[in-house]
């Protein structure tokens, strides 16, 4: 499948011009405009380029560290369970990033802090 670099470029141009940012914390889970990137990481989804997005560090107002979100449920080292409510799937471990408040679309939900505490856990693990 072809990916529209162009298109997504034109959006993100958008975004970055964006000067409100919304107010964030560790657990959220926010809809994130990921866009459209290289090979496998992970990709927005629809004409949005949105996907769910679990904030795992915030550093400042502006950036966070985040883990995308996939609708498949994995159990593998790469991957870590999550339901908590309507959030329900796996965040991808392998997938972390520094994200810009300027991607955050809107809040999804909270994860509990049992949940989290594993997840952090997980991603500590993952790192040698």
């Amino acid at each position: 499948m072809q990916k529209d670099f162009d298109k997504w470029n034109e959006i993100k141009k958008e975004i970055n011009d964006r000067k409100i940012l919304p107010q964030f914390s560790e657990r959220e889970v926010w809809w994130c405009v990921l866009g459209t990137n290289i090979g496998y990481e992970e990709d927005g989804k629809g004409e949005d380029y949105l996907r769910p997005v679990l904030i795992v560090r915030k550093f400042n107002k502006s950036i966070f560290y985040g883990l995308p979100i996939t609708s498949k449920l994995k159990t593998d080292k790469f991957h870590a369970s999550i339901k908590s409510g309507e959030i329900c799937g796996s965040v991808i471990l392998s997938q972390m990033r520094l994200v810009d408040a300027k991607r955050l679309s809107y809040l999804f939900g909270k994860i509990t802090e049992t949940e989290f505490n594993e997840i952090k856990k997980k991603l500590k693990d993952l790192i040698p």
